[in-house]
This record gives C-alpha cells, sequence and structure tokens, in this order.
C-alpha cells in the first residue's frame, strides 16, 4: 500500500525554488549579492529621475534641539563582520540541506510503514508536512539572500532516501528510532545556532546598534522549526524507538551521519 504524503502543490513547491536560484546564484556579482542587513528596511527612490527631484510642496524643517532631538535619534548602524555573514551563510546553507533530508527520509519511510501500521499515517503525514513547511522556509532564505545550496545535494538526497527505506524496511521501531537519532542531532544543532544569534544580536545592542528585522526574524524561525523538530522526537520515542534492535547501535550510526553531514555542509 503505498500512501501520497502532501498536496502536488506542496510537492511543487519543494522543488521549483531550488532550481529557481541555483543557477543565478553561481554566477552572481558583488553588486547584486544580499546580506542581512543591520538596520530596518527603508523605501527607496524608485528611480533615479524621481531621486533627483525636489520634494513638492514640502515645508522647511528647523533642526530641534535638547532632549527631543536626542529622541530622534536612530542608533548607529554597522554592517555585519565578515565572521559573521559567514556564520549565516553556512548556517542557512545547512538547514535547508537537513530539511530536504527530512523530507526525503520520511517520503520513504512512509509507505512500508503505514502498510503494515496504518493508525500511523497521520502522525507520518504531519511530521512530513512540518518537514516540508520547514524546507520551503530555508529555500526562501537561501534565495533571498543569494545563498549556494550545498554541493552535496546529491549525495545526501540518495543518503537520505536510503536511510528512510532502510530503516522502515527493519520494522516501525527501526524507522522510529530513526527520527530519534536524527531530530537528537537537529535539536542541539538549531540550539547552539540560536546560541550564536542571539549574542550576536545582545553585541550589536550594547553597541548601541540597531539590529535589523532579518535577525531577529531569523531567529523566530529557527525556534520554531527547532521546537518543532523536538516534538518528532517525543512522537518517535512515544512510538516505542527506544525498542530498535540493536537501539544503541542504530542511533549511534545514524547521529555520527548526521554530524558529518552537518560538518561538510557547513563548509561545501
Amino acid at each position: 500500500m503505498k500512501l501520497s504524503i502532501g498536496s502536488r502543490s506542496t510537492r511543487a513547491s519543494l522543488q521549483t525554488p531550488l532550481y529557481d536560484f541555483l543557477a543565478p546564484s553561481l554566477i552572481i556579482t558583488p553588486r547584486t549579492r544580499k546580506h542581512f542587513s543591520t538596520t530596518p528596511r527603508t523605501l527607496s527612490a524608485t528611480t533615479h529621475n524621481e531621486s533627483s527631484k525636489p520634494p513638492l510642496s514640502q515645508p522647511h524643517r528647523t533642526p530641534k534641539a535638547g532632549p527631543e532631538a536626542a529622541t530622534n535619534t536612530a542608533p548607529p548602524s554597522k554592517p555585519l563582520t565578515q565572521a559573521q555573514r559567514d556564520f549565516l551563510t553556512s548556517a542557512l546553507r545547512v538547514n535547508q540541506a537537513g530539511e530536504l533530508a527530512a523530507t526525503l527520509i520520511y517520503t520513504a519511510q512512509t509507505p512500508p510503514i503505514v502498510a503494515s501500521h496504518p493508525h500511523l499515517r497521520p502522525l507520518m503525514a504531519h511530521m512530513y508536512e512540518q518537514e516540508a513547511g520547514h524546507f520551503k522556509t530555508f529555500n526562501g532564505l537561501l534565495a533571498k539572500h543569494r545563498i549556494r545550496p550545498t554541493a552535496m545535494y546529491p549525495l545526501w538526497s540518495v543518503a537520505a532516501t536510503a536511510l528512510g527505506w532502510g530503516t522502515a524496511i527493519m520494522g516501525r521501531e527501526a524507522a522510529m528510532a530513526c527520527t530519534e537519532a536524527v531530530e537528537t542531532e537537529i535539536g542541539g544543532h538549531y540550539n547552539g545556532q540560536v546560541r550564536v544569534l542571539l549574542d550576536m544580536i545582545d553585541s550589536m545592542e550594547s553597541k548601541g546598534q540597531e539590529v535589523g528585522e532579518d535577525l531577529r526574524e531569523l531567529v523566530d524561525s529557527i525556534r520554531k522549526i527547532r521546537d518543532e523538530e523536538l516534538e518528532h522526537l517525543d512522537h518517535a520515542v512515544e512510538n516505542d524507538a527506544q525498542k530498535a534492535v540493536p537501539h544503541e547501535l542504530l542511533t549511534g550510526v545514524i547521529r555520527a551521519g548526521c554530524r558529518g553531514a552537518i560538518w561538510v555542509s557547513e563548509r561545501v
């Protein structure tokens, strides 16, 4: 019995964003590259001609002095350091690769698991849909900031599919143990990213610098995704993940593989 996970539009949304921005990102020039901003977005003039025209009926304003002037002064802004930009680039690249792998694991696991355990159909569909949403989120962030996906994309796709199918064939407990192992590593990985981002924001605020919307939104997104990944971990344990044989060996190998894939994807 084969389960079709997700709607046709969901599957299409998983595939389209990658190819939309992969090719142009490889030939992007410094003039068009986007980075996370440290100041709130403002509207700029749409054309050179419009920006050169004098404002219409704009009254003369005299500079304000005293306490009122101080309250209207925006905090100084400073671009992100190279180390901060490098961290954000590698973090988004590895996050997108990890969510791709998660969707492929559940896609491969679901048909054999649901065939032998029909009551797990809603759970498998729920976890898949959440992973698909995570994947879409990071696809959008990579496209927005013109970040190249990992060069290991084809290999991770094959490995994730093989892992999902192999553990499902071993049985429900092994499939759940796979989820337990993967989500343990991914939850810790996202926690680490949140800590670094919060330290980055605290450092900027302590220097009186304005923190841009992009950074704050990224922290919120990763927190939400982390919580959903840890929810999957709880589901796996509740469904006898720790009864898999051999549990320690299986989860240990999968966790080591996840750590290796994260390390490579951050750099390649």
